[in-house]
């Protein structure tokens, strides 16, 4: 009784104690593992609430379209740039190996086709060991995603890696490949990369709508940060990539787009590269009289021949494709030896553009920059056929020779160029072809200007005022038709005008794209159509036109009548008589067939795996039971058993 009465004594003085220290603000400590778990978690609660408010906060923030959207600009500007800057230092290191060995031609033939043999080779080599997904443009690819068909590998990281040293070292070559495809691809797999990593933060960024939203305005963002020209870049991207485009990501392309841009130019200007932030392609047309309306009909026939053209390279290159997979002798070598192929094409192309051989004629030693910044050039190169009027300062010496007028270059670079570019597109490296087209529309609208400069010395303009023709424009108009004829597109117009900063020949441009598009429209699917029949994506294309008549096509023209289907109430007969009578992976499933109202559609194993559980052992012993147990004794018969599907 005493121990007792001591026991209680001593648990009311230490509640007592407890009771003081609480009414001190003293936190009571805990002894039991129990009170431990209460007592953490009642003095955390604080700093759990608090952790809670700027978790939420931050979510708020993170998750707001425009930090994602310049994430993603700023991430592509600086892949851009560095890929620039990689790009030039390769193309500088072949000049420097090329002029160092001036003392022997054979070996400055060796170092001038060795180097871009062995780039390529890396590149291919590379690409097809890292991620054989990220070889060609990549455009295709993403009008298929951006239909809702899902392909796998395509936006993943080691994608990336793969497509931007590949596009790097494939660039880095000198061969005539493009930059604007592949940077489209990139930009998409930046974004897809960004939307996991900002997934961490919330869970709306693992909506699938909200991922295409960011996917077609990642599309603005590669061609924006590639050329400097973020409104182009968004006309381009909604005209190549989408069929219907939602108008809620309009600004988020030109939002993304117009700071890639920007910071891709702060770069250059950051690298001493540029003064300040202006157009890659810089021109100075005069702007009091850019041409005459008698010159008009030039550009309509620039705009007709490049639709035309575009229609042959689309055809070209296409060919190319299905000669090496039909030659089933060739496709097996190749097959065998992946790397030969592009090292050929390299090695062939470099042998015909090497400056002291044959690339004498066409302006070889010139990268695609250095020739676009020529055929832009205000000045006449030949006045009335004769190239000695001229002088050729710097880079422009390439276009001459000694023995032949610079209308004579012109077309051999036109001619070699445009195979050269259609084979070397079909490499297995990253690529595109919008740049080398685009070069090449540039030479042909520089040769039909140099003629009417040679025509009409003094120009056209009938009045006293003399104003010359100016062959820079004719370039101008030629690479925005023949890249619009090639791509079909009309945003063409709106990239050359911010590639040259000047919009002084807006309505020839205008009037030639409009014309190629439409002449190529007609003759041949886009280049990025073309590659999608090519590699069978599931992707239906636009009809084209003198396609009306299909229009009338009803489903029931082309659908299969003779079919097997499931009833809902069939018997086990019927079953197997469709299962052993069609070899169909899925099965219609019917109402009934006399109203043949289609419920849906059910796999062949399934209705494989549902027979074998209905006919099972076990089921059997279970029917049996049932029978024995039933009170009226009553036997079921065969037309009483139905099977449920």
């Amino acid at each position: 009784m005493y121990g007792r009465y001591t026991q209680d004594l001593g648990s009311f003085a230490k509640d007592e104690a407890a009771r003081l220290r609480l009414q001190e603000g003293d936190t009571p400590r805990p002894r039991r593992p129990s009170e431990l778990l209460e007592y953490s978690q009642g003095r955390c609660a604080p700093c759990r609430v608090c952790a809670l408010q700027c978790q939420r906060f931050l979510i708020s923030k993170v998750g707001e379209d425009w930090v994602f959207l310049i994430l993603l600009g700023l991430v592509m500007a600086l892949v851009s740039w560095a890929m620039d800057f990689a790009i030039a230092t390769c193309l500088q290191a072949q000049k420097w190996m090329y002029g160092g060995l001036d003392t022997n031609v054979l070996l400055q033939y060796m170092a001038w086709v060795t180097y871009p043999t062995v780039l390529i080779t890396f590149s291919a080599g590379f690409t097809q060991i890292l991620a054989p997904q990220a070889v060609g443009s990549g455009i295709p690819e993403m009008k298929t995603i951006l239909r809702g068909v899902v392909l796998k590998e395509y936006l993943t990281l080691k994608t990336f890696v793969a497509k931007v040293i590949g596009l790097t070292c494939a660039l880095g070559s000198g061969m005539p490949l493009g930059k604007e495809g592949p940077f489209v691809h990139i930009a998409s797999m930046c974004a897809a990369l960004l939307s996991r990593f900002l997934s961490l933060f919330g869970g709306f960024y693992e909506n699938e709508a909200r991922n295409i939203e960011m996917l077609a305005a990642a599309c603005a963002v590669g061609v924006g940060c590639c050329f400097a020209a973020p409104i182009g870049g968004v006309l381009f991207s909604i005209e190549v990539t989408s069929t219907f485009f939602a108008v809620r990501n309009y600004w988020r392309g030109f939002f993304a787009a117009t700071f890639s841009a920007f910071i891709f130019r702060v770069l250059a200007v950051w690298n001493k590269d540029e003064e300040t932030i202006t157009a890659l392609f810089k021109t100075r047309f005069r702007l009091d009289f850019p041409f005459d309306l008698q010159e008009l009909p030039a550009f309509a026939v620039i705009g007709i021949a490049s639709g035309f053209g575009g229609a042959l390279f689309v055809y070209l290159n296409r060919k190319i494709v299905q000669f090496m997979r039909r030659q089933k002798t060739i496709n097996r070598f190749l097959m065998k030896k992946r790397l030969l192929f592009p090292a050929l094409v390299t090695l062939i192309i470099s042998t015909l553009t090497f400056p002291p051989g044959f690339g004498q004629f066409m302006a070889g030693q010139l990268t695609q920059k250095d020739t676009l910044v020529t055929l832009f050039d205000n000045q006449t190169w030949a006045k009335q056929g004769l190239s000695d009027e001229f002088e050729y300062l710097g880079i422009l010496e390439a276009w001459r020779h000694p023995r032949s007028n610079v209308f004579v270059t012109l077309v051999v670079f036109i001619l070699m160029k445009f195979w050269m570019s259609a084979l070397a597109t079909t490499i297995p490296v990253p690529c595109g072809a919008f740049m080398p087209v685009f070069v090449i529309g540039a030479a042909f609208g520089r040769l039909v200007g140099e003629s009417m400069a040679a025509w009409f010395p003094d120009g056209i303009h009938t009045d006293s005022n003399i104003y010359r023709i100016v062959p820079g424009g004719y370039a101008v108009v030629g690479a925005a038709a023949l890249s619009g004829a090639v791509t079909h597109t009309v945003s063409t117009a709106v990239i050359v005008f911010e590639l040259t900063g000047q919009i002084s020949h807006i309505l020839p441009v205008m009037i030639a794209v409009i014309l190629a598009n439409a002449v190529a429209q007609s003759l041949q699917p886009s280049l990025y159509d073309s590659i999608i029949r090519i590699k069978k994506l599931p992707y239906l294309p636009e009809l084209g036109w003198g396609h009306h008549e299909k229009y009338n096509v009803r489903v029931e023209d082309i659908m299969v009548r003779d079919i097997r289907y499931v009833t809902l109430n069939c018997k086990y007969r019927d079953l197997q008589q469709v299962l052993y009578s069609t070899k169909m992976k899925n099965l219609p499933l019917v109402e009934s067939p006399e109203s043949m109202i289609l419920l849906g559609s059910i796999e062949r194993t399934q209705v494989g795996a549902l027979l074998s559980n209905q006919l099972s052992p076990q089921r059997r012993l279970l029917t049996l039971r049932q029978k024995v147990l039933s009170e009226d004794g009553h036997r079921l018969s065969d037309s009483s058993i139905r099977f449920q599907v």
